[in-house]
């Protein structure tokens, strides 16, 4: 799961490092020093060793460690840089930035196709569409029948998959999405503007609904 070692119990982040982070992502210098203290708060809120394992990733999104969730394992393994099942400072704070409501739009849809690519291969297939609605759905405790379900899955096939081959491409998913920006609303977490001012719990919760999605 990783290693604790003496670099991860820093009260702060190497200056060095900070003012990296800074430079490559939307946040300021000061930005990323009080994600750091945001991502301690997380790292040490079960196996205390500077990182943040899935079970403290769930438990941030849903104050729940042991909820089981496709919606959050996608979201941790897109944070997860590395695929060394943690995520480390640095991971946390250029994923994050995704989120920040300065990033540019096309960041934004890309990461949200990735999100959508569950099997990883370029394209997102009706089935892993179906996948992700019902994870969506089920977090925002929406009941919808099963044939309410397939609807939205077709309707949206219908709109995204331009030459009608079964499968939506980057190209097709960022012409989706840039005419239903419903879409994108949780790629935007407007407090990331304030982390200065206060260090609220790290929510990325989803509250579509099914004219959504």
């Amino acid at each position: 799961m990783g290693c604790a070692s003496s670099k991860q119990f820093r009260r702060a982040p190497p200056h060095e490092d900070a003012a990296l982070l800074a430079k490559e992502t939307t946040f300021s210098l000061n930005e990323v020093e009080a994600l750091y203290e945001l991502f301690k708060k997380i790292s040490y809120s079960i196996f205390k060793d500077g990182l943040i394992h899935k079970e403290e990733f769930q438990l941030a999104l849903f104050r729940n460690s042991n909820r089981k969730n496709l919606f959050a394992d996608r979201i941790f393994d897109l944070f997860d840089l590395k695929r060394n099942g943690v995520i480390e400072f640095e991971e946390f704070v250029r994923s994050l930035h995704i989120f920040h409501p300065d990033t540019p739009m096309a960041d934004k849809i890309a990461f949200a196709f990735r999100l959508y690519d569950l099997r990883g291969t370029g394209s997102i297939e009706r089935e892993e569409l179906k996948e992700m609605v019902l994870a969506i759905l089920n977090e925002s405790d929406l009941l919808l029948s099963d044939d309410a379900v397939e609807q939205i899955v077709d309707q949206t096939f219908k709109q995204a998959d331009l030459n009608s081959d079964g499968r939506i491409d980057p190209d097709e998913w960022k012409e989706f999405a840039s005419k239903n920006p419903a879409l994108l609303k949780n790629m935007t977490l407007p407090y990331l503007k304030d982390i200065t001012m206060s260090f609220p719990s790290f929510v990325v919760y989803s509250g579509a609904g099914d004219e959504e999605l």
